[in-house]
């Protein structure tokens, strides 16, 4: 069995991990690390395609929302609200948000597009397009690898647990992503709670007068 995993991944598991990582990514990446680790891939190879699936998939959104973002207000609800909270986002933040998009909650394949829409540099995008998609990649690449380091120091034959620490580690991506989900939710509340308080008191000001 874990000599066509092997065959498998080595022959197809680049392409996949590109296409993965064109689309969203964490997830793949991380377990394209620990097959790294376990003799599966290549780590250079690993950060390599994660780099180049990244960076090219947000290069095609942010030319997608250039040539096509007024249709895609159009069409796209999801486009359509979230797009006044990216544009204050930009406003607000500027060039940390060209290279922070793909770490960002909900707003991972959006922001990008919504970029293309604005007056943002094409070419100021480019390079911190790069720059982050090469972060992200070696930081989510050696999340799996170091795993499965830290794995080996519990169990001497990596092999008979390899179906258990796959599961353990799809268990900690996954809470990850339930963490990170509330912890939106909270902030989103809060925002919310702000926002409500503000206007009770602009009510009770102009009953004043």
């Amino acid at each position: 069995m874990q000599e066509l995993l092997r065959d498998y991944l080595q022959v197809h598991g680049y392409w996949v991990l590109f296409l993965g990582t064109f689309l969203e990514g964490e997830a793949i990446l991380i377990f394209a690390g620990f097959m790294a680790f376990q003799g599966y891939l290549n780590i250079y190879g690993v950060i390599l395609a994660a780099l180049a699936g990244s960076f090219l998939g947000d290069q095609a959104y942010f030319y997608l929302g250039r040539l096509k973002g007024q249709f895609l207000l159009r069409v796209f609800t999801t486009v359509s609200k979230k797009f006044r909270k990216g544009l204050l986002l930009i406003e607000r933040y500027g060039n940390f948000v060209a290279f922070a998009s793909r770490y960002t909650y909900g707003f991972r394949i959006l922001l990008p597009i919504i970029l293309g829409m604005t007056t943002f540099s094409s070419r100021k995008f480019l390079i911190l397009n790069l720059v982050s998609a090469l972060s992200w990649s070696i930081i989510f690449a050696l999340c799996g690898f170091l795993f499965g380091k830290g794995a080996s120091f519990f169990f001497d034959d990596l092999e008979r647990y390899e179906p258990y620490l796959l599961l353990a580690l799809a268990l900690l991506v996954v809470c990850a992503y339930i963490a990170h989900y509330l912890a939106h939710c909270w902030r989103r509340r809060k925002r919310y709670q702000r926002l409500k308080k503000r206007r009770e008191s602009r009510n009770d000001t102009s009953q004043a007068g």
